[in-house]
């Protein structure tokens, strides 16, 4: 009886528990189903389907005359999933024997470690439990990808090699150096918080609405293997960006760039700038900037044509326009600047940096002559008892505002009070010929190209048009930010001066035998700036100019920074050389109603341009054992070019519908390019092609007839 007792209490005990155990299993299911049921439903359509972004392409600057300047190639990350099924089969023997062949292949290829390192790595990380996502290569152009796929264990796949391979792309500026900082830079990088952000600048960051565009999604499910099958009607297309055409010239940009690089070399000073804008436009053809790196190397690293400093004697020219639109001085009267290089003028006194010529000269002779005595009379006279007036001039040449080029951030100009009793009449003194003001290199350039325009001041513009898919969105056109700065005469009188500076001035020597008349101002400004103090013997030279003289056409400015107590250090010995070396280049070249062949340079032998497909621009550089640069990347296209001495390898950018440049191209080329996009050929003479009917960049329609004129 006891038995079977015992035997019917422990039977309860196990139906009360199983009894028990139901109950909870049926409640947690409840609960799930009912509270946490739309988490887990969501959790599991994530694993199965979501979202992919579709990245928009983003656009490309380009040159005026359609060169490409920066553009987006592709870039591939490599990694391994060592957990693959491929990988871990049958005791990883797949992974042990190809680890061999591929560490050999990396290494043979790549030239970064030895076969017995890849080795080492491969199976390290082979071995660390869960390694899903194991970084074997970053960044690879399609090159190096394409040669990769072929490599033991990552042909065969990615559900038996592990390996997955994600697509990025990188900005690249194919001409390097040139303009590099205006046309700026465009990367991403990942903040704190783990999302990804893009850090532009120059005209990346400008125009980067415009160059970015607009990302799609597609929803994709997920089936056996990891493959993702898109899901019908779900996928937003990306809107690619657009591409900007910008006023620079590619051969402009060059000479000044080259001819800064040089004087920066011989004086070695921390940074230069030199910008040349079309006079009648405002449109900037070049714009260089500079700047000395830890190595003694040179590279465009800062916009120093923005930078507002104290710009020394080059300020002059806008007292020179108040005083003689004021009436206060006429273009012949005399100042007493004396022979001892210093005068007091007012309660202050002042210096000249170099001895007048004479005790006397005319308004227009102090200028010429850069006399610091002789402008701060001449200001002082016209102002003394209202000096705050001084401050309307200087908002009319548009001195005390942010320069309106096509650039973000850029700083604000700065001036001394003119309204403060005590420091008024000093401050005035000062800024008349360059102290206690600072404003930036592209705004004395935009206030001299109104005098070279007759009055007429225009706006400094960087971009000429947008395009998408070959089709001009927007075009930019020449502004006007002043009808006239100043009287007709007093125009007339400041050319006269500034020619007066070449000729018997400050600039006498720097333009001596100069085969056409130029005309300019010199400033050699002594810096106080930031952690640079007067008295650190830093100077800032200058030379800002026109030319031709009799019908400008373009307007220069050169901003040197000396290195400390460099006994070089005035605008006629720095910054001059650098501008005549600019215009003498520019002249044969781009003048227009000029006698070309009186001022002919002499043919420079290492200037050449070819065009050719690039597997067979690269096939014969290789076969000839000829050093070149690669900026071609993966495109079918290419053409070279000479810079500094040394071949480029650039791509040649061919877009469907859009008017390729076939300029350079042999007949043979040119032909099965334009044929195979549809278009009707029609040429003209022999050789290669030199002309081509339908500009670079239009947009095109099947059948339509190309000329192609050849020499």
């Amino acid at each position: 009886m006891d038995v079977k007792r015992d035997i019917l209490w422990r039977v309860y005990v196990s139906f009360i528990g199983i009894a028990l155990l139901s109950v909870f299993v049926f409640a947690k299911a409840l609960y799930i189903q009912r509270v946490q049921g739309s988490h887990w439903r969501n959790m599991s359509d994530s694993l199965h389907q979501r979202f992919i972004p579709l990245v928009a392409e983003r656009g490309t600057i380009y040159s005026e005359d359609g060169e490409m300047l920066s553009a987006s190639v592709p870039t591939f990350d490599i990694y391994i999933d060592f957990n693959a099924e491929g990988l871990r089969d049958k005791k990883g023997k797949r992974f042990f024997d190809n680890v061999d062949s591929l560490s050999i292949s990396l290494s043979s290829y790549f030239k970064d470690k030895s076969t017995a390192e890849y080795k080492k790595d491969l199976q390290a990380a082979y071995n660390k439990p869960n390694n899903r996502h194991w970084l074997l290569k970053k960044k690879l152009t399609f090159e190096d990808y394409k040669v990769l796929r072929d490599f033991p264990l990552v042909r065969l796949g990615k559900n038996k090699s592990g390996v997955i391979v994600e697509t990025d792309s990188k900005r690249l500026t194919p001409f390097q150096l040139l303009a590099n900082r205006t046309i700026g830079l465009s990367r991403q990088y990942v903040a704190a918080d783990k999302t990804t952000k893009s850090q532009n600048v120059g005209l990346e960051k400008s125009y980067d609405t415009v160059l970015s565009g607009r990302d799609g999604q597609k929803l994709v499910r997920f089936i056996a293997g990891g493959t993702a099958i898109p899901i019908e009607g779900s996928e937003t297309d990306p809107i690619n960006g657009q591409d900007v055409f910008t006023t620079l010239d590619v051969q402009i940009q060059d000479i000044a760039e080259n001819a800064l690089m040089k004087m920066m070399q011989q004086c070695q000073g921390p940074y230069g700038t030199a910008i040349v804008m079309e006079t009648a436009t405002g449109k900037i053809k070049a714009l260089a900037n500079l700047g000395r790196q830890e190595d003694g190397s040179y590279w465009e690293d800062d916009n120093y044509s923005v930078r507002a400093t104290e710009p020394g004697s080059t300020i002059k020219l806008s007292t020179l326009l108040a005083v003689l639109d004021k009436g206060s001085s006429k273009p012949d009267d005399m100042v007493e600047i004396g022979g001892a290089g210093r005068a007091q003028v007012g309660n202050k006194m002042v210096t000249d940096a170099e001895r007048a010529p004479k005790p006397n000269m005319t308004v227009l002779e102090c200028f010429a002559h850069s006399s610091n005595i002789g402008m701060s009379k001449l200001a002082y006279k016209a102002f003394s008892n209202r000096p705050i007036e001084l401050k309307d001039y200087l908002h009319k040449y548009h001195l005390d505002v942010r320069s309106p080029i096509d650039f973000t951030d850029v700083p604000k100009p700065m001036m001394a009070p003119l309204d403060q009793k005590g420091s008024a009449l000093g401050n005035l003194l000062w800024m008349s010929f360059g102290y206690g003001i600072q404003v930036s290199p592209l705004q004395i350039l935009t206030l001299y190209n109104s005098v070279a325009n007759n009055g007429k001041m225009m706006k400094p513009y960087l971009v000429d048009r947008i395009q998408g898919n070959g089709i001009v969105k927007k075009q930019f056109t020449p502004v006007v930010l002043e009808e006239n700065v100043s009287k007709p005469f007093v125009i007339a009188e400041a050319k006269q001066a500034m020619e007066m500076v070449v000729t018997e001035g400050t600039a006498r020597k720097a333009f001596k035998g100069m085969p056409f008349a130029v005309a300019g101002k010199t400033g050699t400004a002594h810096v106080s700036d930031g952690k640079i103090k007067y008295d650190h013997g830093v100077y800032q030279a200058t030379f800002v100019g026109y030319f031709p003289a009799d019908k400008p056409q373009y307007t220069c400015i050169v901003v040197i920074r000396t290195k400390p107590h460099d006994p070089v250090h005035f605008g006629g010995s720095l910054a001059a050389p650098v501008f005549r070396e600019i215009a003498t280049k520019l002249y044969p070249q781009y003048i227009k109603q000029k006698n070309a062949t009186q001022y002919a340079l002499v043919k420079d032998s290492t200037k050449y341009f070819y065009a050719g497909t690039t597997s067979d621009v690269k096939k014969v550089y290789q076969a000839m054992n000829i050093q070149y640069a690669d900026s071609a990347q993966q495109s079918s296209w290419a053409v070279v070019y000479a810079n500094n001495y040394y071949p480029v390898v650039k791509s040649n950018n061919v877009r469907e519908q859009v008017m390729p440049n076939v300029k350079g191209l042999g007949l043979k080329d040119a032909v099965f390019l334009l044929e195979s996009m549809g278009l009707k050929v029609s040429i003209k003479g022999r050789g290669k092609v030199s002309t081509q009917s339908i500009p670079a960049g239009t947009a095109l329609k099947k059948g339509i007839m190309v000329i192609l004129e050849l020499s």
